[in-house]
């Protein structure tokens, strides 16, 4: 340390040392002051309660009123705004009968104001953990006050939790009531669409299909059996003409009756040998002379007719046969092959009048068929134009039926307080001492302001004076050296007064420090002052 700093420090010193008398009275006033400051400021008293915020364990949902990703700072805001209403705090004010004196002189209105932005304070520590905290004058009240707000944390938050997810619960039910019908009515116009246009489908154009070329196919069949039919029915008609024509040649040689159909049929060798010999040449027309049915009808015919021979005499004489024949010359002779042609005859048209009323009837099924094909594109444009927007109202409806069993199950879930809920941690307890003022910080900021009130004014009145205090102001202000400094020389009765002044003042130091320690220990002791 320099000889400047050195003194520099004597120098204050030396003012204290001068106006230690200032000083010391402007801190015992500062003592003085901080007490009857303390001992007038109204005891506030605080309770705090620590309250958890626990989510919930069992089955959580989407449909719960925990957003996805949802701090407990906003939990705690929305709660805690629906603690602090108006309506909420008036009932407390009341309850507790807290702010008389403030009911007194003001509206309730400002009352519950001054208790929201004042008196009550919650502050979120750390996660899921905050603070609730009261000050009011009556320890007991506070006591009781904060204990009701932490209460009523857990209940608001119950009975929110409760209504939201009941809100929500109607919601979805209206929303899924809303979606069925558009889904019913949707699936409505498409069970009437396929109802008329079920054959026009797309989804039937594989068996139109199908069906179609079977129809066309068996049209084809019915067309060829129809030919078939005509073929054999102009064969059948050829051989009635041949056969009519036989028989007449073959009766007229005989002198026999001309044949007439629909008379008696003729019995004898010669109507057997015309029958075989009619058969013979229709199987001759059809097939060759090795046919079994070609030698079997030679062989009968051949017996037939060497059987005929030797029944005729010598002289002319005719058989009981012949004898017949002459004399049904003049009846009517009718040809049984004859017949039975003229039966498939008959026989012939009638299939071929079934096979042409089947045709009418095949050409109306393909025309069916095929108008239902052709129009199936336009079906298929106007179906996927009706069912556009069917998968998103069937989606849409299946996902509300899961929202709608999630939103009951959490419904449930907060029934039986399941579901995610505040827990104090720490109640309240009761205030040993006020939460302010604070004695030791009053008292700290009284003896400060009184020293550096003394202090400052000390050095003020130092500054201000116009005298010589230490010999190297008069070097300085002079200009030439000082050879010796003598200080002042008091006379006795100087001294003696001096003596005197000092004790006075001592004795005054001394009872203004005790009795601030007597003041200041009986106000400990009846509690006024709790340090």
């Amino acid at each position: 340390m320099d000889q400047e700093q050195r003194q520099l420090i004597k120098k204050y010193l030396d003012i204290f040392l001068r106006r230690k008398k200032m000083v010391i009275t402007f801190f015992l006033l500062g003592v003085v002051g901080g007490l009857g400051l303390y001992l007038k400021t109204p005891k506030v008293y605080q309770c705090t309660s620590l309250i958890k915020y626990q989510r919930q364990q069992v089955n959580p949902t989407a449909m719960s009123p925990d957003d996805v990703g949802s701090r407990t700072q906003e939990v705690v805001a929305t709660v805690s705004q629906q603690i602090t209403s108006r309506s909420s705090l008036e009932a407390m004010i009341k309850e507790f009968d807290l702010y008389a004196d403030m009911r007194a002189s003001l509206p309730m209105e400002d009352v519950v104001d001054v208790m929201r932005e004042k008196h009550i304070e919650i502050k979120q520590e750390r996660g899921d953990i905050f603070n609730v905290s009261y000050q009011g004058g009556d320890p007991k009240k506070v006591l009781r006050v904060t204990n009701a707000i932490a209460a009523k944390f857990i209940e608001e938050n119950l009975r929110y939790r409760e209504e939201r997810a009941s809100e929500t619960s109607v919601y979805i039910q209206d929303e899924l009531r809303m979606a069925k019908e558009a889904l019913d009515k949707k699936e409505a116009v498409m069970r009437d669409y396929k109802l008329q246009y079920y054959n026009e489908m797309p989804a039937q154009l594989t068996n139109n299909m199908t069906r179609l070329n079977a129809l066309q196919e068996q049209y084809q069949n019915n067309q060829v059996s129809a030919q078939d039919l005509e073929r054999t029915k102009v064969m059948v008609q050829e051989q009635i003409s041949l056969r009519e024509e036989l028989l007449a040649q073959q009766l007229r040689g005989m002198g026999a009756a001309p044949v007439v159909p629909g008379a008696q049929q003729p019995t004898g060798i010669l109507a057997q040998i015309t029958q075989l010999r009619t058969e013979l040449q229709n199987l001759q027309a059809r097939y060759t002379d090795k046919h079994p049915e070609v030698r079997r009808v030679k062989k009968q015919l051949e017996e037939l007719e060497a059987g005929q021979k030797p029944a005729m005499g010598q002289n002319g004489e005719t058989t009981a046969e012949d004898g017949a024949v002459k004399d049904g010359q003049n009846q009517p002779y009718i040809d049984p092959q004859i017949e039975q042609l003229k039966q498939q005859l008959g026989n012939l048209e009638f299939n071929i009048e079934r096979l042409k009323q089947e045709r009418v009837e095949i050409k109306k099924e393909i025309e069916q068929y095929q108008k239902w094909v052709e129009v199936t594109p336009i079906r298929e444009a106007e179906w996927a134009a009706l069912t556009r927007d069917y998968e998103q109202l069937h989606q849409r409806y299946q996902e509300l039926v899961g929202q709608s069993l999630l939103a009951e199950s959490a419904h449930s879930l907060e029934k039986h307080q399941k579901g995610s809920q505040f827990k104090i941690v720490d109640p309240a307890h009761f205030p040993e001492k006020p939460f302010k003022p604070d004695f030791k910080k009053i008292m700290l900021i009284a003896v400060g302001l009184g020293l550096g009130v003394g202090g400052g004014l000390a050095l003020g009145l130092e500054l201000l004076g116009t005298s010589f205090k230490d010999p190297v102001e008069i070097e300085t202000y002079l200009g030439i050296p000082i050879v010796c400094a003598i200080p002042n020389i008091y006379t006795k009765p100087e001294l003696k007064k001096r003596k005197i002044w000092q004790i006075c003042w001592g004795g005054l130091l001394f009872v203004s420090v005790t009795l601030i320690v007597v003041a200041t220990g009986y106000f400990w002791k009846q509690g006024m002052i709790i340090l």
